[in-house]
């Protein structure tokens, strides 16, 4: 993995090559075949994966969990990714309750991804204050960038939802 790959990444958006030197040693590589869910929703999740090649997409459940009997496996697809796009994802568990997974991530093609645990980004956070505020500054504005996009495709629903109530 290089350098030049990884500033793609919005997590290490304005770190110099210097800085981002100080990942590789944390980051290992995945390589997940076509069709697999590597990352579940509602598991325990501690790192952050980078899609290095392939294609995956993000799905969530349809419904609440009510009971443990029966189980809803109906799901929406909420977003589809591209190595072209050099997504990261999984982020929002490690700063969750419980460290919780709150989608599901399934292979569409075989895919090769880069993990770094919350351990290791922490660690080096705490050991490079200057690389900690700049991840974690990055990291704020993808949350919140997925939180704006989460609350758009609420506002829709609940839109059409009225306009079918109203009829």
């Amino acid at each position: 993995m290089k350098n030049e790959q990884l500033k793609n990444f919005k997590i290490f958006e304005n770190l110099t090559d210097e800085q981002i030197d100080k990942f590789h040693p944390v980051l290992t590589k995945e390589k997940i075949d076509s069709g697999n869910k590597f990352i579940v929703e509602g598991d325990e999740g501690n790192s952050i994966y980078f899609l290095l090649d392939g294609k995956a997409e993000i799905n969530q459940a349809l419904t609440l969990s009510v009971n443990k009997g029966e189980s809803d496996t109906r799901e929406k697809s909420i977003m589809k990714l591209s190595d072209k796009d050099f997504p990261q994802f999984g982020e929002m568990s490690i700063f969750s309750e419980g460290d919780v997974r709150t989608a599901n991530v399934r292979a569409q093609t075989n895919c090769t991804l880069a993990k770094i645990t919350k351990q290791d980004l922490f660690k080096i956070g705490d050991d490079n204050p200057e690389i900690g505020f700049l991840v974690m500054r990055n990291l704020g504005r993808i949350i919140t960038h997925n939180l704006i996009k989460a609350n758009q495709n609420v506002l829709k629903l609940t839109t059409a939802f009225s306009l079918i109530l109203d009829r």
